[in-house]
């Protein structure tokens, strides 16, 4: 492998803000990404698979400019939690978000909070939507891994976890060239940085393939106002997974597709912090991406 000389900036440990004690006893790390200004909004942001509480290093200041905090957890099995690499479960995942929120209305009274999730962190920010366990002004939903992956997948990676929960996957498992995002700049830091988790194993895996059928079964029931994020060229939520995400949705989600975006919208040179600024400040006023247009027109030639 090349010598990629990483700088000390991409290699950072950056130590958390705070500490947080889950009701069962598990201690969660939490990064603030704080506004100078008393904050007139604040995002529970909850990260993606393999990533951490850095996640809104590049997107941070998009937010901070416009006087909204973004408070970020380490997920279970993620970041810096004592369970790294390894898997809770999805009903605990979604409690440690409800008592997030809570823990953000304490220290931020009077202000509006929003849940926001990236990719994995989607998923149970819609889960905790839906089954009305967060108190929150909106939820935003950043291009989520919100989807039943079918048959056979699902039965094999079941029964590898049932004799071989251990066996370890790295990059090289998935088939095919995939692009997250185009910002070199945030990707080498996402591979330096000592919390980024760059390898599984089958269990965590079979656990995020049920904690993700299981927010699209519970879909309906999410509450308004929801903002649905995507890219025009994810290349690891496929359109069919998308669009049947979006057939079960309630009606008034407001849905942007952010043309040429890729996956890691927190990281994508076309991120969606302005889109979700706009909506938040006017959420009735058109999007600056353009993102509402484009996705009427994808709408209108998604797959069935």
């Amino acid at each position: 492998m090349p010598n990629l000389h990483p700088t000390a900036r991409e290699t950072a440990l950056i130590a958390p803000d705070t500490i947080l004690k889950m009701s069962d006893g598990a201690r969660i790390p939490v990064r603030l990404y704080k506004n100078p200004e008393k904050p007139k909004a604040v995002i529970l942001a909850l990260h993606g698979f393999g990533d951490s509480r850095d996640a809104w290093e590049f997107a941070a200041p998009a937010y901070n400019a416009h006087a909204i905090d973004i408070v970020a957890p380490d997920l279970r099995g993620f970041g810096q939690t004592k369970d790294r690499a390894g898997w809770s479960n999805t009903q605990r995942m979604v409690q440690d978000a409800r008592e997030q929120t809570a823990w953000v209305h304490l220290r931020y009274p009077g202000i509006p909070v929003y849940l926001m999730g990236e990719s994995m962190g989607g998923a149970v920010a819609l889960l905790a939507d839906a089954e009305n366990n967060t108190d929150v002004s909106g939820t935003i939903l950043l291009a989520p891994a919100v989807m039943d992956i079918g048959q056979p997948w699902k039965s094999i990676l079941a029964g590898i976890d049932a004799v071989a929960p251990n066996w370890k996957l790295d990059g090289s498992a998935v088939p095919g060239h995939r692009v997250a995002s185009d910002n070199i700049r945030a990707l080498r830091r996402m591979y330096f940085d000592p919390l980024t988790l760059h390898n599984t194993t089958i269990h965590p895996l079979h656990g995020l393939t049920i904690l993700m059928q299981d927010a699209l079964q519970k879909a309906p029931q999410s509450h308004i106002p929801l903002l649905l994020v995507f890219g025009g060229r994810d290349q690891f939520v496929l359109p069919q997974y998308t669009a049947a995400l979006l057939k079960k949705l309630p009606a008034g989600t407001r849905v942007d597709e952010i043309p040429g975006a890729h996956h890691l919208l927190t990281r994508d040179r076309r991120g969606a912090a302005q889109d979700v600024v706009a909506w938040i400040e006017h959420p009735d006023q058109a999007l600056p991406s353009g993102g509402d247009i484009a996705a009427s027109l994808w709408i209108a030639t998604a797959p069935p």
